[in-house]
């Protein structure tokens, strides 16, 4: 089989415009419930509830934000405890949309405060982070609150499982920067980003939403999903697995 294709980040944005393209017909909607169900599948094939119930879910003011709180709700339905902390809560409709599903299960939001204490005290009382802060479109340097953050995150000692680029890294270029995140697992979305081809954890896929005519029209080509899951584990890093640039 032909290697899997690592995209750089102007792909990246040119495969998500084309998925909610006429052509492509999806909606915004529906790409984060599908994205986050499969962050949280993956978060709880690594880290199941008995051991690891407290989740919290750190999620920044974009669609990386909007993937963690999907994968919020989603942890609340399997069984978890999840809390969101969220300290600048995107302004648009769909966030507050998807927040407000996540009150509807009963599902913490700290309330937003620069004061690091906040976040300090959540880490304390859980058990993995899922980082759900900075996507594909992040662009450096790290800004308030999220440059106290990240820190304090790293810190903590506890498991992190970051959503689809570890947040601080470099889409293109990987982590260029100490502030950015180590975390235990990634889950990349869609295709894997060319920042992430040297990371170490265990490493799935969650992209099962990518029609044929898009895998075929940029040579994706995307591992075979096992049976009915949302994700599919990639080899580490340091496996020797084979794989193309786009």
């Amino acid at each position: 089989m032909a290697a899997m294709r690592y995209l750089n980040s102007k792909l990246a944005q040119q495969i998500d415009e084309e998925l909610m393209s006429a052509a492509g017909a999806f909606s915004l909607d529906q790409l984060m419930e599908l994205a986050g169900l499969a962050c949280a599948q993956a978060l709880a094939t690594v880290y199941n509830r008995e051991k690891y119930p407290r989740v919290l879910v750190c999620c920044g003011p974009g669609n990386q934000g909007g993937d963690g709180l999907v994968a919020a709700r989603h942890l609340g339905m399997f069984g978890y405890k999840p809390t969101i902390w969220m300290p600048k809560p995107g302004s648009k409709d769909i966030y507050k949309r998807l927040q407000q599903q996540c009150t509807n299960m009963k599902i913490p939001t700290l309330e937003p405060a620069q004061d690091p204490q906040t976040l300090r005290n959540a880490l304390s009382s859980s058990d993995v982070v899922l980082d759900a802060i900075f996507g594909f479109s992040f662009k450096p340097p790290v800004r308030a609150p999220f440059d106290a953050a990240l820190p304090l995150i790293a810190q903590s000692g506890l498991p992190i499982v970051s959503v689809d680029v570890p947040s601080g890294w470099n889409v293109d270029e990987g982590k260029v920067d100490d502030l950015g995140l180590d975390p235990d697992v990634l889950v990349s979305l869609t295709a894997p980003k060319e920042g992430v081809k040297r990371f170490k954890g265990r490493h799935f896929l969650g992209g099962r939403f990518v029609p044929k005519t898009l895998e075929e029209k940029f040579q994706l080509n995307l591992p075979e999903y096992p049976g009915v899951s949302q994700i599919v584990e990639l080899p580490r890093a340091d496996d020797g697995g084979d794989s193309q640039k786009l």
